[in-house]
């Protein structure tokens, strides 16, 4: 067996510290291109790893000394109850050769410091060592493998790998202090080949690197959140309604699954968006469901809801006017009623009148007003959408009444000439007689008129007043005597036109006559003469 001196235990914590320094350096690095996120301590910790063990001690009472072992392995798990106090069990071995070597078991508290990237520990364990030597190539002599206790104190430092989501650390150094005691026996003087008895108390540095597995954390993650929203929250029946929803704290090394469900219409999609159909909803407010899961732990699912507003379809509204406003009894006017849905709802028109008759079913109508009487028509249209909502308006049209008839008025009729009988001037002649004659056909046709018979004198005739009256009074008596027309119909009077003449006057019922230059006559003073002309006489010869 070769000898190993302690020293090789000052060169291997050197080694240590130099390789610690070197990722201190790399995380310094690291740290300053990205930005640095809150360590979440692990709950389990298993390490593997090499081990030196640089013994200090010797066997008593011989003084023999033990030599540092240089191969070695070292394991140990670690449970932490909270960020910083755990619990360990740790197996060394340190095998070299036949009864040559240190293994040892030993358990205790572990305290920690979670820093950015690094990790510092400490632990104190006790336990059981299987210690054998120290043993000798030349002497022969050496001591069988013998269990003792062992106590261990120390710490080390470890920094967390960025790979495989900083599941790995490596353990840049644990340094322990070990202390073990053997006892061999009665000791043996001068050490012979075999074993050479004795006890010892042996302490060394115990010096290790490695890796460490990360399990579990403290900190759970945190648990998934759901929230939802709908757009629009409120509409009518049959517009579409998108729902979204956004998820949290997923682990994106899991499929999350996603559900919907509505109480209101019909909803589709199996994603964080669903579409929601509501044709078949009626009326109201409903809720929209959504569920998420990307496990069956609690944590790994998560659910939310929001409401939205189905709308009764908002009822049409209706204007109307008529052209002309105004009509004459009988003319027509065009209805038009302008019907509008909110929401473009099919319109259906309808109109009734208080007079006359109107027809049409679109927005435009006509009125007729035959048989209405004049005065003011009240016009009704009608509008009703597809849901049975309804709305009217009213118009008017007046009917003015008809233009009253022209007021009746007098018409000369024809006039009598009274030159040809010289010696009776007043007599109504077969000419006169004529004219007489086609007054009474008028005054028949229109039996409520009456005839102004006005006689007129000429200026150089003697008597004229007195002639004047009796041609008016002539007049009068033929168509009284010969035509049978009612004598209170025919009025007689005197007029101031220079002339041996009657002239005639028809007067309608409702029309006055003018009395300008007219004087009546005094029938009881004036009598009727015949119009039979006198015998005429022969002279003898």
């Amino acid at each position: 067996m070769v000898y190993r001196p302690f020293r090789s235990t000052r060169r291997f914590v050197l080694a240590a510290c130099a390789v610690g320094l070197g990722a201190a350096s790399l995380s310094a690095q690291t740290s300053s291109t990205a930005a640095p996120v809150g360590p979440n301590p692990s709950r389990v910790d298993v390490f593997l790893g090499y081990s030196y063990f640089g013994a200090h001690g010797s066997v008593k009472p011989q003084d023999i000394n033990y030599s540092s072992i240089d191969i070695g392995a070292i394991g140990s798990g670690a449970y932490y109850f909270n960020k910083w106090v755990g619990g360990e069990i740790m197996f060394a071995a340190h095998p070299d050769g036949n009864n040559d070597g240190l293994y040892a078991a030993s358990a205790g508290p572990i305290f920690r410091a979670p820093l950015q990237n690094f990790t510092l520990f400490a632990h104190a364990h006790a336990g059981g060592a299987r210690l054998g030597g120290p043993n000798s190539e030349t002497g022969g002599y050496h001591n069988p493998y013998q269990w003792g206790p062992t106590l261990t104190v120390g710490g080390g430092m470890d920094y967390d790998l960025p790979f495989f989501d900083n599941k790995f650390s490596l353990r840049l150094f644990q340094a322990d202090y070990r202390y073990v005691h053997a006892d061999y026996g009665p000791p043996v003087f001068p050490p012979t080949g075999g074993a050479i008895g004795g006890r010892t108390n042996l302490g060394g540095a115990e010096l290790s690197t490695g890796i460490v597995a990360h399990f579990g954390h403290i900190i759970p993650p945190p648990p998934v959140t759901y929230s939802c929203a709908v757009s629009p929250a409120t509409v009518y029946p049959g517009d579409p309604i998108t729902v979204t929803g956004t998820p949290l704290n997923l682990n994106p090394k899991k499929t999350a699954t996603y559900s919907w469900t509505a109480d209101g219409g019909t909803i589709s999609g199996t994603s964080t968006t669903a579409n929601i159909d509501t044709k078949s909803a009626n009326p109201g407010t409903y809720t929209v469901k959504g569920h998420v899961t990307e496990g069956a732990k609690p944590g790994e699912m998560a659910d939310c809801s929001a409401s939205y507003t189905v709308k009764q379809f908002d009822p049409p509204t209706v204007s109307c006017s008529a052209n002309p406003s105004t009509v004459a009894p009988g003319d027509s006017s065009t209805i038009t009623a302008t019907g509008v849905s909110p929401q473009n709802r099919p319109l259906t028109y309808s109109y009734s009148a208080t007079a006359g008759s109107v027809t049409g079913n679109t927005s435009t109508a006509t009125l007729t007003t035959t048989g209405a009487a004049p005065g003011t028509i009240t016009v009704t249209a009608n509008v009703v959408d597809d849901k049975g909502q309804s709305a009217s308006c009213t118009t008017t049209v007046t009917v003015n009444a008809p233009p009253p008839p022209p007021a009746p008025t007098t018409s000369q009729l024809c006039s009598i000439n009274f030159d040809r009988d010289k010696k009776r001037p007043a007599r109504v002649d077969n000419e006169a007689k004529a004219c007489l004659d086609d007054i009474a056909l008028n005054l028949q046709r229109t039996s409520d008129a009456k005839l102004a018979v006005v006689g007129d004198k000429d200026s150089a005739e003697k008597k004229g007043d007195q002639l004047a009256a009796e041609r008016a009074v002539n007049a009068k008596a033929y168509l009284v005597t010969e035509k049978g027309i009612d004598a209170s119909r025919i009025s007689v009077y005197t007029g101031t036109d220079n002339g041996k003449t009657v002239t005639t006057t028809l007067i309608p019922a409702g029309a006055t006559l003018s009395n300008t230059g007219l004087t009546p006559v005094d029938e009881s003073a004036v009598t009727a003469k015949p119009r039979t002309a006198p015998a005429t006489h022969h002279k003898k010869k």
